[in-house]
């Protein structure tokens, strides 16, 4: 079954709701930086379908989990941020 607008205007539909916390370079353009850190939060991430700017026209199951890997990446781990060098 094909939505309205799919059929006549040529934009798929998804039932996957996506969007609402975009991915910028500033507060000002967005939610989340580069690296899905929430602007003005410290260890804040968003690593779901929200930071997908648009339709994928497809279920973005596999793009969540490839955002969310590239973003936990750059996560340090706890022996680094807790080291004795660091203090």
């Amino acid at each position: 079954m094909s939505m309205v607008t799919e059929v006549l205007f040529d934009v798929p539909g998804t039932a996957h709701v996506l969007g609402g916390c975009a991915i910028a370079g500033s507060r000002a353009e967005g939610v989340v930086d580069r690296q899905h850190r929430v602007f003005g939060y410290r260890n804040m991430y968003i690593c779901d379908g929200s930071t997908i700017a648009a339709n994928l026209g497809v279920n973005p199951s596999l793009t969540i989990c490839a955002l969310t890997e590239r973003a936990t990446s750059y996560i340090p781990d706890a022996a680094e941020v807790f080291s004795p060098q660091r203090r």
